[in-house]
């Protein structure tokens, strides 16, 4: 039975989500943690955690057998321990005994019932179920269907004791189960609402479902049965969670300066040049009213190549010259571009694909282009362009949010003697193009899904084609090829990264792409809060978080 208090606080969190932003009131002894999205949450349901919002949200109400930290590195949470057998086919876990779902009418007496290995069985096989449809489905491609595993892939030994087969080995393949994809659900409940489970999520985590009015107002409350701790004192502290939907990304940055959001995450054109100086500190007038956190991001922004010189559309363009492409790279000055576009919010890209923050990352061991004008212009005398003979106009197409660097990759290109042109169109028909191999020239960003290289090398693996896989500049190297199935099979981490290091060091030479920078988070909080982990995933984390009320 829900205390009074409790419903009284409910009460005043609808009222709240009936208003636009109007303050909680009456809350003092409650810690609500305020924050907004300006594009919608499509779906509570952890099958189709495909977007940054839905991954923050049900992140809150799900866990899964395995969790990252902010290193990336894999640690237990439901599964408490587990191991991989030496051929690396075989994963075996040993779950907690004390992990229960959030309370709910379906269940008996209306209380959550215990978690069962069964219970992540037939959580991973819907997520495989094509009448499901979940983009998710990928991360099971690698499971093994034969009679080894009763022809399912998963084995629930007994209550506590789960099993994954594999039909080859896979080493990124834990890191994958971390994704929210990976979230244990009762699948009574699943089943019972459907496709309507979206709006009805039930699952382990430290927050539960509250009120959902899409586009308004969503609320979580805190999880009392929650297993996790810390320090001894048991997670979350907050007692709420209210993420609100303004779309104007200007709006929502002066409503944080009021002080009526906690948290805010990265830049927008419309305020960044108040918020921050050119060199990525704090503009002076907001010392001390908040605070200001950024961490290498996971995200590779690059200019893509269509260098496949089979394929009718790149005939008489110049980018199947790997002189030109290696001029490209030389011809631009990331940092400047960073410095007067992202407010230095970001890291150069001078070493490979592979973005800093993850493990294999090695800018010693991976040297990348630097900004050479002379050497640009000398590699396009040597590729046979000159005044007299000049290179072909190169069309660059690109989304509108990055058409400003776009413009200015142009003007860079036009200094050493490269005519370029900036086509701008939506990011739904780029993508679209880029897939279908409909353009030659193309700004294009990749973020990891999980914590491990092989995300982004795969990009230029000759099997991964597109449209039906993700090389999208159609590259294809015998040796590239042959070390990424080596890596494949490789469980020795150190040993597989040096194999990564040598992948991108094959991209650097063969150039089918011109990597720009590596993202970084930008994340402004409150004074009043702390505890918020930051991560290269920029995955957003509260179970932690504590909220120190202000008169």
């Amino acid at each position: 039975m829900m205390p009074k208090s409790w419903f009284y606080f409910i009460g005043i969190l609808l009222l709240a989500a009936s208003c636009k932003l109007k303050p909680l009131e009456n809350d003092k002894n409650k810690t609500v943690f305020r924050y907004n999205e300006a594009f919608p949450i499509t779906s509570l349901d952890p099958a189709f955690t495909r977007s940054v919002e839905n991954i923050w949200a049900v992140n809150q109400l799900f866990n899964g057998l395995v969790q990252l930290d902010e290193k990336l590195e894999v640690k237990p949470c439901i599964a408490k321990s587990w191991s991989i057998s030496p051929d690396g086919l075989v994963y075996t876990f040993t779950l907690r005994n004390d992990v229960y779902f959030h309370d709910h009418v379906l269940f008996l007496n209306n209380k959550g019932r215990k978690v069962r290995a069964s219970d992540f069985v037939n959580s991973f096989l819907r997520i495989t179920d094509k009448d499901i449809a979940s983009p998710g489905a990928w991360v099971f491609n690698s499971i093994d269907r034969s009679s080894n595993s009763n022809y399912k892939g998963f084995i629930d030994v007994n209550d506590t004791t789960l099993k994954i087969f594999l039909s080859k080995p896979f080493p990124p393949f834990l890191g994958l189960l971390s994704m929210q994809y990976c979230s244990v659900v009762p699948i009574e409940i699943a089943k019972y609402y459907g496709p309507d489970f979206r709006n009805h999520p039930v699952g382990t985590g430290p927050f539960q479902f509250k009120y959902w009015k899409e586009g308004e107002k969503l609320v979580l409350l805190k999880n009392p049965h929650y297993f996790e701790q810390e320090n001894g004192k048991q997670l979350p502290y907050l007692d709420a969670v209210a993420i609100s939907f303004i779309k104007d990304r200007q709006s929502a940055f002066l409503e944080f300066i009021k002080g009526n959001f906690d948290f805010m995450s990265g830049l927008d054109a419309s305020y960044k040049d108040d918020i921050l100086n050119k060199d990525g500190s704090l503009n002076g007038k907001y010392y001390g009213k908040f605070k200001m956190t950024s961490i290498p991001y996971l995200m590779s922004h690059y200019i893509g190549c269509l260098v496949d010189e089979k394929l009718p559309q790149t005939k008489d363009s110049p980018l199947t010259n790997k002189l030109v492409r290696q001029a490209i790279n030389y011809a631009i000055d990331k940092k400047k571009m960073i410095t007067y576009i992202r407010n230095n919010i970001g890291i150069a890209a001078n070493s490979g694909f592979v973005p800093i923050g993850l493990p294999s990352f090695d800018s010693v061991k991976v040297k990348g282009y630097s900004f050479q004008p002379d050497k640009a212009k000398a590699l396009m005398l040597q590729a046979g362009y000159s005044e007299k003979k000049p290179c072909p106009n190169i069309k660059l197409y690109t989304s509108a949010l990055y058409s400003d660097m776009c413009e200015f990759v142009q003007n860079e290109l036009r200094n050493v003697g490269i005519s370029a042109s900036v086509e701008v169109t939506s990011s739904a028909t780029l993508n679209e193009m880029v897939a279908q191999s409909d353009v030659n020239f193309y700004r294009k960003t990749w973020q990891a899904d999980y914590a491990d290289a092989e995300n982004y090398l795969a990009l230029f693996y000759s099997k991964n084609f597109s449209p039906a896989g993700p090389n999208y500049s159609h590259y294809s190297n015998a040796t590239y090829d042959r070390l990424y199935e080596q890596a494949l099979a490789e469980t020795n981490s150190e040993k597989r990264y040096e194999l990564y290091q040598q992948m991108d060091k094959l991209i650097i030479e063969d150039a089918p792409i011109i990597p720009l920078y590596y993202d970084a988070s930008v994340v402004f909080t409150q004074n009043s809060i702390s505890g918020l982990p930051s991560n290269p995933m920029n995955l957003l984390v509260l179970k932690t978080v504590k909220k120190k009320n202000t008169p």
